[in-house]
């Protein structure tokens, strides 16, 4: 009887019963929880937060206000510091204070939060003075603050708290054992909830995973025999044998029909399988001539087959196409391509890849010919340069050839003209020479003309002497004269004496005239003497003067000359340096001559073997425009 009772009743009545053991050991575990969950929220919310309450004030009164109070007297905190961090802690604790009596107190509780909320106010107002100290800055006050009224006043309030804390640990402690017995009642009734149904359950189980398991058994073996028939490890089919009216016989039934339905269309099938892979095989070896033939009653088989042959069809076209074009292209013909209408993936790829191959060798041909009609165009554009670059390598060659005698030239002028100058330059000196000698001479001229002027006066003193003389002399002839004409003839020859000495005196007078004007005159012509020596010796010191400026010119000269020599002959140097250089310029331009026209000859060549084969565009090519000018 329990084997034609449905599968589906089978594990409906079983579900129904673990169904009814789930809500009844559910709701007897809500009930127990609904307990246990009461006592811990109360632990929580009424002692666990309240522990972080209290710990946050204790720390705000601890470390935010003491810590802060300690620092800031330091010096390790600013008074603007300072006044934050009470601020934070008068809110901080104002806050957590009200969130803590806002829960549930008990009776002892509530009595040691109105001890420490009074204690409290007067912690409060040891802050509030702390913080007005430092917004006025007093740092006295301060000290004051905390030697006096910081701890007396708040160590009671962290005492007090402390105080809270136990009572709280205490209190959760009561609830959480109060729990703990609530959770071991309710765990030995639903063990026993637990074991009871578990047992009816696992006895239905028990009824159920045999019979399911047999049949399961029995299916499993008959769908094992197909299988193996499927996968070719035997050759004949064992139908599935179960004899009931559950689910399990209904579906015997059906699979067995179709068991034997599907091994003869896999008798059919397999035929065409072989031949597809035979076909197959032939395609990875390269013959795409062969066709599927077979015919079979399986649709997707024969949509297989009309596919595979379809697919032979238009892959051996475009292969066919492919090898077509590559035939061309051997042939330097890239003209054609291969059409991608309708193509897909691998095949599309291939005709990409060669149309691109085509476009590469047409590009590569295109630039191949643009470049040589370029090189070619520039090349006989170089070739003329290197000509006009030839004549002027020449002519300028010519030209510092000429341009280096002609400096040689004045190189040897310049040094001929630099010794003249030093030979100038000597007889300056010489000259310089006579003409202090000359000065010297005319300054003892000058001397002697000075001491013939004292002789000449002093003959003129002389002449003035003997003009006397000659004066007293007449006097006295004249006084004998006259005595001797008062003698008488006594007197004659004296008278003729006296005539004498008068004729001698006069004659000596007249002497001393003449004497005396030829030392004048001589004294004139002393002193011209004199002031032409006197000129002379000025124009020799204007004469020495210009001597020495025309030496200083000279030696400038001589100087400028010897740089202008020694420039020219750098120049010289320089300029013998560039005929080289041109000369091998000239080589270099000869060279470049040679190498334009093996470029001239590759660029017509390369022109030429462009132009034997085919591609677009291979007429409209032309060079390269360039943007030099000649």
């Amino acid at each position: 009887m329990f084997q034609n009772i449905k599968t589906k009743m089978k594990l409906s009545i079983m579900a129904l019963v673990a169904l009814v053991a789930l809500l009844v050991v559910g709701v007897l575990g809500i009930i127990q929880l609904k307990k246990v969950n009461n006592g811990l929220t109360t632990v929580y919310n009424d002692r666990v937060v309240p522990l972080e309450q209290l710990k946050i004030i204790a720390d705000a009164y601890a470390v935010n206000i003491v810590d802060t109070t300690h620092q800031t007297r330091n010096g390790n905190l600013t008074f603007e510091q300072c006044i934050e961090n009470i601020s934070n802690a008068q809110k901080s604790i104002d806050t957590q204070w009200k969130a803590y009596t806002s829960t549930f107190l008990t009776p002892e509780e509530l009595q040691l939060s109105k001890e420490t909320n009074v204690l409290m106010k007067t912690g409060n107002e040891v802050s509030k003075t702390i913080k007005e100290a430092c917004i006025e800055g007093d740092l006295d006050l301060l000290t004051k603050i905390t030697i006096e009224d910081l701890y007396p006043k708040i160590d009671p309030i962290g005492e007090k708290i402390s105080a809270l804390i136990s009572l709280q640990l205490k209190i959760a402690k009561s609830e959480t054992e109060n729990a703990y017995d609530i959770y071991e009642k309710s765990k030995i009734t639903t063990i026993v909830a637990i074991i009871l149904f578990l047992v009816i359950i696992l006895l239905l189980a028990y009824m159920i995973i045999v019979d399911i398991s047999k049949k399961l058994e029995r299916f499993q073996m008959g769908l094992g025999s197909f299988f193996a028939f499927l996968n070719r490890e035997s050759q004949s089919v064992e139908l599935i044998d179960i004899r009931s009216n559950d689910e399990f016989g209904d579906m015997t039934k059906v699979v067995n029909e179709n068991i034997n339905k599907t091994k003869i269309g896999i008798e059919e099938d397999r035929k065409l399988i072989d031949e597809t892979i035979y076909v197959l095989g032939e395609f990875e070896n390269g013959d795409l001539n062969q066709r599927l033939q077979t015919k079979v009653a399986n649709p997707a088989l024969m949509e297989l087959k009309n596919v595979v042959n379809k697919m032979a069809d238009k892959l051996e076209n475009n292969i066919d196409h492919v090898l077509s074009i590559l035939d061309d292209y051997s042939k330097y013909n890239y003209l054609n391509r291969i059409s991608t209408t309708n193509l897909k993936e691998h095949l599309l790829k291939l005709a990409k890849g060669v149309n691109d191959l085509g476009d590469s060798v047409t590009e590569m041909l295109t630039e191949n010919k643009i470049n040589g009609l370029t090189l070619d165009e520039s090349s006989n554009t170089l070739l003329n340069n290197v000509d006009k670059l030839n004549a002027s390598s020449n002519e300028a060659a010519s030209s510092l050839e000429e341009t280096a005698a002609a400096l040689e030239e004045i190189t040897s002028n310049i040094r001929h003209n630099t010794e003249s100058i030093a030979k100038m330059s000597k007889y300056s000196g010489s000259v310089t020479q006579s003409a202090q000698e000359g000065e010297k001479l005319a300054n003892k001229t000058n001397i002697s003309m000075d001491e013939i002027n004292e002789q000449v006066t002093a003959i003129n003193e002389a002449i003035s002497v003997i003009d006397q003389i000659a004066f007293q002399t007449n006097i006295l002839s004249l006084n004998a004269a006259v005595e001797a004409a008062t003698a008488g003839e006594a007197g004659k020859g004296f008278a003729v004496v006296a005539q004498e000495v008068r004729n001698l005196a006069s004659r000596s007078a007249e002497a001393a005239k003449e004497i005396k004007t030829l030392v004048e005159t001589a004294t004139l012509k002393a002193n011209d003497g004199k002031n032409i020596a006197g000129e002379m010796i000025e124009g020799y010191k204007v004469l020495n003067d210009n001597i020495s400026q025309t030496i200083g010119l000279i030696s400038d000269i001589e100087g400028a000359s010897k740089e202008q020599l020694l420039g020219i002959e750098q120049i010289n140097d320089a300029v013998n340096e560039l005929d080289q250089q041109t000369q091998r310029n000239a080589m270099v331009a000869s060279q470049t001559h040679d190498i334009a026209i093996l470029t001239d000859e590759i660029a017509k060549l390369v022109v030429s073997d462009a132009d034997k084969k085919e591609f677009k565009g291979k007429e409209s090519v032309t060079a390269r425009k360039s943007n030099n000018k000649e």
